[in-house]
């Protein structure tokens, strides 16, 4: 049995007639078994996360106005889909919404008990797929097609490093192949589709975990690994993968192909395309990934495969925004020796910091990393302890792989470079954001 995996993302099911689109694409694609990975709808996760910081903060004036915005913004996409007001999706969204209200309600009552940040996190953003991979599947139904929901935190099995939790393989791979292949054997005919989540997975101990922002591409290749899928497609609000985001360089333009090395790396230095655990079980099953329009879906797209020759004569562009410099020195001025660098890597790793580019010289050790006040301004503050610690905040960072003089160009006139570091085949430079 051969089953292809799509993914949609929040840009594609924001709104009423993008899940209308879905669905067309879906009912178009869906000759044979397919299981259809759903994102939080639009802006969902970062509306979710201000219901959050309001919890957090216990504010519960402000998250009430975070959590009804979030009601309002779903329910009026399930009215404008559903015109008979008894149908069972108002329902099911409602109780939804009642238990993160529950959980909420709960929290505020035991504050000193909560878990911490991380946690809390997974537990109340991730109703954000839960209630998105509703919608859709029951949508699916009233347009004539087998949709099945199935409730991503029962296949998909972590630890409890929350935000970013690792996945069982072995216990993901069992509860995958017990459950998914079932449905499409008991239900053979053409259009029979399993709907799930992206992006959320449980541990062991029944609780909510999180893959990772953007992690619905990782949640998709793990079927697509297990299910030994002949392709995966993401579907985006781009043609395809492009050598730069077109909302940025208008003359961004499609990459017909990319090996999974490439792919590797362009996801590794942040391209928001492809999310960075996405590739390599792909790449260990040989399963083709594509990236399409779901703007226009006839369109070829962008194939990832294993291409053993892989040319490109254009550079590719990859953008961070809203990056953090911080330059680390001994405050006695002596030099940053081995065992500095190895303690800063400690404090690193256990604040949970992904350092995006670094460049030592011989008395301060710098890094670029992404701006995440619960971790960075902590690590800030510890390193101010033992080692003279200045920072930029507001900066870009700008990767280019297969460079020239003119893209370097390109992105640095006019702006001041706080750091440049060039290999073989990539350059990355950090800038002072431009003010206008």
């Amino acid at each position: 049995m051969y089953i292809n995996i799509f993914k949609f993302g929040g840009a594609s099911v924001n709104s009423a007639s993008g899940i209308k689109n879905v669905a067309s694409i879906v009912k178009k694609f869906s000759s044979g078994p397919l299981v259809v990975v759903i994102s939080a709808m639009g802006k969902t996760t970062n509306a979710m996360e201000e219901v959050l910081k309001s919890y957090m903060t216990n504010d519960p004036v402000a998250v009430v106005d975070a959590f009804q915005e979030v009601w309002d913004y779903h329910f009026a996409i399930v009215e404008e889909l559903f015109e008979d007001k008894d149908h069972v999706v108002y329902g099911e969204i409602g109780s939804l919404f009642n238990q993160v209200r529950g959980y909420i309600r709960k929290g505020h009552l035991y504050a000193e008990q909560r878990p911490g940040y991380d946690f809390e996190y997974d537990q109340i953003v991730s109703y954000g797929e839960l209630i998105s991979s509703a919608i859709v599947h029951h949508y699916l139904v009233l347009q004539g097609m087998n949709s099945h929901l199935t409730d991503v935190r029962n296949l998909i099995k972590t630890d409890s490093t929350h935000r970013d939790a690792r996945v069982n393989w072995e216990t993901t791979r069992q509860l995958i192949q017990q459950h998914v292949p079932a449905f499409f054997q008991n239900h053979p005919e053409a259009g029979s589709i399993v709907v799930t989540q992206g992006f959320i997975a449980g541990d062991s101990a029944g609780n909510t975990t999180t893959l990772g922002r953007e992690g619905s591409d990782f949640s998709a290749a793990i079927f697509a690994y297990v299910l030994q899928a002949k392709e995966m497609t993401i579907w985006k609000d781009v043609p395809g993968v492009m050598n730069a985001d077109p909302k940025w360089m208008k003359d961004a333009v499609r990459l017909e192909t990319l090996s999974y090395r490439e792919a590797i790396e362009l996801a590794y230095y942040g391209a928001s395309v492809i999310h960075p655990k996405t590739i390599k079980p792909l790449e260990n099953a040989n399963i083709i990934l594509r990236v399409k329009s779901f703007l226009h879906p006839e369109l070829d797209g962008t194939s990832v495969e294993n291409l053993r020759e892989w040319k490109i004569s254009t550079p590719i562009y990859i953008r961070k925004q809203n990056q953090v410099l911080i330059s680390i020195s001994p405050r006695d001025f002596s030099f940053i020796l081995e065992e500095n660098l190895s303690e800063i890597f400690r404090i690193l790793a256990a604040y949970r910091v992904k350092v995006n580019i670094m460049q030592n010289s011989a008395i301060s050790f710098s890094i670029c990393v992404d701006a995440d006040p619960q971790k960075i301004d902590p690590l800030i503050a510890f390193l101010q302890k033992d080692y003279e610690t200045r920072y930029n905040e507001g900066l870009e960072l700008f990767t280019i792989r297969h460079y020239n003089n003119e893209a370097f160009n390109k992105i640095t006139e006019g702006r001041k470079v706080l750091m440049e570091l060039r290999s073989r085949n990539t350059l990355q430079v950090v800038l002072e954001k431009v003010t206008r």
